[in-house]
């Protein structure tokens, strides 16, 4: 208040500092001073503040014969709540509690007085969708990824419909560290809605990354191929096995399973990443094909189908191998999403699925583990990317196909 009107309580309007050429007031000793405004203090009135502490209670001081509207940097002009507090009531909306809910839970907490309302609570959680709809516009030209996984999880959004898919993209970049990048509603995981969330990741300056991690949806096979073409895939191999072991009898079960796994398992061999390994993982492949084939013919045509991309990961860093050969990372945080449909039943609309499917992922992102980066790591991977993403003209030349010649008879 004493900056606002430019001079301490109880001094006179009239005992203002001189003003210079300038017309700039200028102190006694010469710096330059606050500038005089007309009006004078006029008493205060109590206001409450709800924070996460409970209600406080701070004497905001009155003006009287000022044109200019005082406020403060601390408190504003309508502030009843701290950032805190609407930080909160967004966390215990995220983790599963309905408006209600959260509004009954902080009057039980932090009293009465510290209660809001479930408009105010539903108006609070509005900044959720504010926060995704910038998100979802950020430029991408800044990231760049090693890895990118991709999967959807489906919920009821639209009345009478059944559920949808919310596709998702996220992924670890060169310095290892895990970067959500993308969120949005389809109508199904069909290969036009795959390849038009690539896209708009990539027409947002988004690299294409070394190596693409998904289930294997067709759809989403073929949009890969599609729009991230030079980039290398790995079909999921906990989505794999599942595929090959439905189609087993419970008596066998737990044996193909095991050696489903063991195909995969390169602890024990002293062989680099690369071709070598790939190779020596394809034969394993070959030898549990070829024991399985008479008694499961279904399971091991699933386990040959695409078998190229179930090997893409052994050309990497081998202390990446155990993260990059699946994309479960993200089922765990879209199962908390699905927790929280249970308390509302179904969304009202495909705006709340989405807000509420960011608010609890972009949320857990923040606790994703990095993977480890060495020099040695980093050197793999910078050459990868040059030998896949930004192969010379020679090899331009070389993957080209051929061109078709017409040799008539002018020619």
């Amino acid at each position: 208040m004493d900056e606002f009107l430019g001079r301490a309580r109880y001094q006179r309007a009239d005992a203002a500092p001189a003003q210079d050429d300038d017309g700039q007031d200028v102190a006694a000793d010469g710096p330059v001073a606050p500038v005089v405004r007309a009006g004078h203090r006029n008493g205060h009135r109590e206001v409450t503040i709800k924070t996460t502490s409970g209600p406080v209670k701070v004497k905001k001081p009155k003006l009287r014969g000022t044109s200019e509207k005082f406020a403060s940097r601390l408190f504003g002009t309508t502030v009843t709540r701290t950032n805190a507090l609407e930080s909160l009531v967004i966390a215990s909306f995220v983790r599963g509690l309905s408006t209600r809910d959260v509004q009954n839970t902080l009057a039980e907490a932090l009293g009465s007085d510290a209660a809001l309302s479930k408009s105010t609570v539903s108006g609070i959680c509005q900044a959720i969708r504010t926060e995704y709809d910038a998100w979802r516009e950020r430029d991408l030209s800044g990231v760049t990824l090693d890895y990118l996984f991709i999967d959807a999880s489906h919920f009821r959004m639209h009345p009478k419909a059944p559920a949808e898919p919310v596709l998702a993209a996220w992924g670890i970049d060169t310095d290892g560290r895990p970067v959500f990048i993308g969120l949005e509603a389809a109508g199904s995981e069909s290969h036009d809605a795959w390849a038009g969330f690539l896209q708009g990741l990539l027409d947002r300056g988004l690299e294409a990354p070394l190596l693409v991690i998904s289930d294997g949806g067709s759809g989403l096979i073929s949009a890969c191929e599609f729009a991230l073409g030079r980039s290398l895939r790995q079909r999921c191999l906990i989505h794999k096995c599942r595929n090959v072991t439905s189609k087993v009898s419970r008596h066998d079960l737990e044996q193909v399973k095991k050696e489903f796994w063991e195909i995969f398992d390169t602890s024990e061999l002293s062989i680099p990443p690369g071709q070598r390994l790939v190779e020596t993982v394809q034969r394993r492949i070959d030898a549990f094909a070829a024991k399985w084939e008479k008694t499961y013919p279904a399971a091991v045509k699933s386990l040959l189908t695409d078998r190229s991309s179930l090997t893409a990961y052994l050309r990497f860093p081998a202390e990446h191998h155990k993260r990059i050969r699946h994309s479960n990372f993200i089922e765990r945080t879209f199962g908390e999403t699905r927790r929280r449909v249970k308390v509302i039943g179904r969304f009202p609309g495909e705006t709340s699925c989405v807000s509420l499917a960011f608010a609890v992922l972009s949320r857990a992102a923040t606790g994703w583990r990095g993977f480890t980066t060495t020099p040695a790591t980093v050197r793999q991977l910078e050459r990868m990317r040059r030998d896949l993403l930004h192969p010379t003209e020679t090899e331009v030349i070389h993957l080209a196909p051929p061109a078709r010649v017409s040799l008539t008879k002018a020619a």
